[in-house]
Formats: C-alpha cells, structure tokens, sequence
C-alpha cells in the first residue's frame, strides 16, 4: 500500500438472524392452539369443542388456526403427531447396520426417555384422550389418518436404508407393520391398564413381534 492509499473502512456487518427464528415461533403458535384444543377437550369433551374457544385460549386468529389445522380434530392430535414425528426423526438417525425393526423399536426407545419432550406415559391426560379417540368417531379418523401417514414416512425411512422401492418392495412396509403394530399393541394395553408400564409393555410387545405368534 502507498503512503497516499488510505486504508478502507470497515464497515460493521449487521449479525444475521437467529437460524430458525420464524419456524420456532411457527412451532410456539402451533404448540399454544394444540395445547388448548386438547385440554379444552379433556375439561368439556369434544362436542362442547369450538375452534373460536381455542384460538382466544391462544390468542390467535382464526384464520392462524386454518393455516396450522384442517380440523378441531387434528388440533386436539396435533401432540400425537409430533410424537409420530420424533420417531422417524430417531429412526432416520439408527445406524445403518441395524436391521429396520430394531431400528425402529431403538427409535421408540429414546423418544421414550427423551427428557425434552415427555412421552405420553409422562403426560397427564394420555390416557384419557387415547379413550376419547376410542369413543368419539370423528377422533378415531383423524387418528387413523395422522397414523397412516407418519407409519408411509416410517416406510419411505426403511426402503432407503435398505436400497428398496417403498411401494413395490414388501420388505419396508412388512418391518415397519411389526414396529407400529408393537407400539400400537402396547399403547392399547396401557390404556386399558392403570397399572401398566408403558416402556416396559411396549419392550415385550416387540419381543412378542421377534417370537413367533401366540398361541
């Protein structure tokens, strides 16, 4: 540099935004309509159920509320949902060289002892919405619906681990039937059960899904 040059100026760089400031607060907003729809619907069951009643709870819009849900009932669910989620998020992480149903039975066992986000044997009112969802058709459909569409990711997770087609290959589908019907056959007896262990039924449920069927 010369002695006539002048060194340039820095000029201070405004600090980007927080990574992911807009889908925490997306996800705050959801979790406040989810959490009041399923409470208000514990306290007064889902026929006394009103879309405005949630979205003052949460102090949204209505119109918020359509954005998030197509449904009441998707939005009393909606915990179930990222329950589903959070599996297939493990389930994505197992180690390549485990085989899929001990894969998918591992990604159940650490979305049981995720101490972030309790499971549903660490939350009050599971028991009672899971009996709800047996009573109220409406529920049971929405259920089935958010099921079946998590259990395809769970699918699509498996075939890629496996190098498979996911719709002509029986092998995803078949691994990832006898992991959800494992967690599915444990949550059920769990409900029906006061006294029943949620980690440890769904342990012996997938030891059941590894022997062969009863007799």
């Amino acid at each position: 540099m010369s002695s006539t040059e002048q060194p340039q100026a820095v000029v201070p760089q405004q600090a980007p935004a927080a990574p992911g400031r807009r889908d925490r607060k997306a996800r705050r907003t959801r979790e406040a309509m989810a959490d009041a729809a399923l409470r208000l619907t514990l306290e007064h069951g889902l026929a006394a159920l009103a879309v405005e009643q949630v979205t003052d709870a949460a102090d949204v819009s209505r119109r918020t509320f359509s954005r998030y849900f197509p449904s009441r009932e998707d939005a009393v669910l909606d915990s179930l949902r990222a329950d589903f989620a959070r599996i297939n998020e493990r389930l994505a992480a197992r180690p390549a060289a485990e085989t899929p149903v001990a894969a998918y039975r591992a990604a159940v066992a650490a979305w049981l002892h995720d101490g972030d986000h309790p499971a549903w044997h660490r939350r009050p009112g599971m028991r009672a919405l899971f009996a709800l969802i047996d009573e109220e058709p409406a529920l049971t459909a929405a259920y089935r619906r958010i099921a079946v569409a998590e259990e395809e990711r769970s699918i699509r997770l498996v075939a890629a681990r496996l190098g498979l087609h996911p719709e002509t290959d029986l092998r995803p589908a078949v691994a990832v039937g006898l992991g959800v019907a494992a967690l599915h056959a444990a949550t059920r007896t769990w409900v029906r059960d006061p006294a029943g262990d949620l980690p440890a039924l769904i342990d012996r449920a997938f030891d059941l899904a590894a022997a062969e069927p009863p007799r």
